[in-house]
């Protein structure tokens, strides 16, 4: 007899590029504003400040290829981000010991219902009907880390039917990966399965339905994902 009341909910995995295996998703930090050029563009101070993050929902991810418009917004846009995987976790992670709990790396795309999360804005209310609807966060196969080390720079950049939208390096990210995971720690409990997506370059932009979108990050890899 099973111990659970209803049939238990699939756990959510990305692929791993070569293999068969999959990484199993346990919680989606997104960091906000972590590119100086796309805090101005988003009318804000590009001045270092605390970092501040969002969650999306572990099935937000897909490796399908396809984005399905989604419904109530008519304003869609893409964010190309580094995608981080924790193969362990813990509280009060040192700086230091950061990059000791990451098992790899892969290029998603945080797609944003814009009109939605601006209107959550100006009421003072959460972001999760702007960011954390049905796959809102494509995803490539991930790499691991002991395939490419940990990239702290390589042009970041995002070409939507093939015109160039989106384009910066990873080493313009006001707080870096060993920072972040160190902060998350400080209020998070991280553990192994967790998904950080460490913040997109300026040049956001609305998408529509048959645009093709071609996000790379050097050294990371590249994801190609169809507006359906």
């Amino acid at each position: 007899m099973s111990e659970y009341v209803i049939e238990q909910p699939p756990v959510p995995t990305i692929p791993v590029e070569g293999t068969g295996a999959t990484f199993p998703v346990r919680r989606v930090y997104c960091i906000g504003r972590n590119y100086a050029a796309h805090a101005v563009e988003m009318g804000h101070d590009p001045d270092r400040e605390d970092p501040f993050f969002f969650q999306k929902n572990p099935n937000n991810l897909d490796s399908s290829g396809e984005f399905p418009y989604p419904d109530h917004s008519q304003d869609v846009h893409h964010e190309i981000e580094l995608a981080v995987v924790l193969k362990s976790g813990g509280t009060n992670i040192k700086v230091e010991d950061a990059l000791s709990h990451v098992w790899g790396y892969g290029v998603s795309l945080d797609m944003t219902r814009r009109d939605l999360q601006g209107e959550m804005k100006k009421a003072g209310r959460p972001w999760e009907i702007g960011k954390a609807f049905e796959r809102s966060a494509p995803i490539n196969a991930l790499v691991p880390a002991d395939k490419i080390g940990h990239p702290s720079e390589g042009r970041v950049e995002l070409l939507v039917n093939d015109e160039l939208r989106q384009e910066g390096d990873l080493n313009q990210m006001i707080w870096k990966v060993p920072e972040m995971i160190s902060y998350l720690s400080d209020y998070f409990e991280l553990a192994a399965g967790d998904v950080i997506l460490a913040g997109t370059p300026s040049g956001v932009a609305a998408v529509k339905k048959g645009d093709t979108m071609v996000g790379k990050i050097e050294g990371v890899g590249e994801l190609k994902v169809k507006v359906v």
